[in-house]
């Protein structure tokens, strides 16, 4: 009877764990491993906020969040904020379920993405991060409080999110939220598909600037500059010339300076042939 007893409050326990989770009418969320690689998303914030009051000069939150496939499942977000309110925080921020209509009004995203049913009414437990709402990032990862300059920067893991498109937990088409304490929504953004640089890319390099390197062709010179014209030109050869069939033959067409200098070495071998042909040509 006593070890029934026990058994019972146990059950009763983690009954009460379970329901403070609060976890999805579907069930905890699945971690996502098949998102496909080289997939980024990124949401950039606008110019001027939703919520006027936060920023009465017309000024915004500024930065981005950008997600990338992780390669062991999930995928990973990364958060460059600056210029966040000097007061009011910290503030939180979700993955949203409709997108950012033209118009900029951050209320029409509706209510955080929540293909489990969860439910927002308990709050998010980071210990159990799974039961969480897939959208609530800042529940699972914590809010985000500025640093002295007004700017924050966050890199983690969510292995419930997903950039594949056709399933429930899929964000591409859909936005970021970011709110006051009180759930006012400050500013928000679109995710967009979009291509990272790769090594040596977007970094204003230019492969055509003068780094003193050489091409190979021993003058000093980098690969694109002119190559040097002082290099002395291979000696031409003459071929000795045909009989014109008068007994005689004629000179030599002359040579230029740079030829007889390129050639001074050929001298001897070229007296030598027209001997030999003027003597041949007497024969016949």
């Amino acid at each position: 009877m006593r070890v029934s007893t026990q058994l019972s409050v146990l059950l009763a326990a983690a009954s009460a764990h379970v329901s403070a989770q609060d976890t999805g009418e579907l069930g905890d969320a699945a971690e996502v491993n098949n998102n496909p690689a080289g997939v980024v998303y990124k949401a950039t914030l606008p110019e001027a906020a939703f919520f006027e009051p936060t920023y009465p000069d017309g000024d915004n939150i500024k930065g981005d969040v950008t997600a990338e496939a992780n390669p062991d499942g999930g995928v990973r977000f990364t958060l460059k904020l600056s210029n966040l309110p000097e007061t009011g925080g910290p503030f939180s921020y979700h993955l949203h379920v409709d997108p950012v209509p033209e118009n900029g009004n951050c209320t029409a995203t509706l209510a955080h993405l929540d293909p489990y049913i969860r439910g927002e009414a308990t709050p998010c437990e980071k210990e159990a991060p799974a039961t969480c709402q897939v959208g609530d990032l800042s529940g699972k990862y914590g809010s985000i409080t500025p640093d002295e300059e007004g700017a924050f920067e966050a890199t983690y893991v969510d292995l419930y999110a997903s950039t594949l498109e056709g399933i429930g937990a899929f964000f591409g088409n859909r936005s970021i939220v970011f709110h006051h304490p009180n759930k006012t929504r400050i500013s928000c953004a679109n995710f967009e598909q979009v291509t990272l640089p790769g090594p040596g890319e977007g970094d204003g390099s230019d492969d055509g600037s003068d780094d003193g390197s050489d091409n190979g062709s021993g003058d000093g010179d980098d690969d694109n500059s002119a190559p040097s014209t002082t290099s002395v030109p291979s000696a031409i050869i003459t071929p000795p010339p045909s009989n014109t069939g008068n007994g005689t033959v004629p000179p030599p067409p002359p040579t230029s300076s740079i030829e007889t200098a390129g050639a001074a070495g050929l001298k001897v071998g070229a007296a030598t042939a027209l001997v030999a042909a003027a003597a041949f040509a007497m024969m016949l």
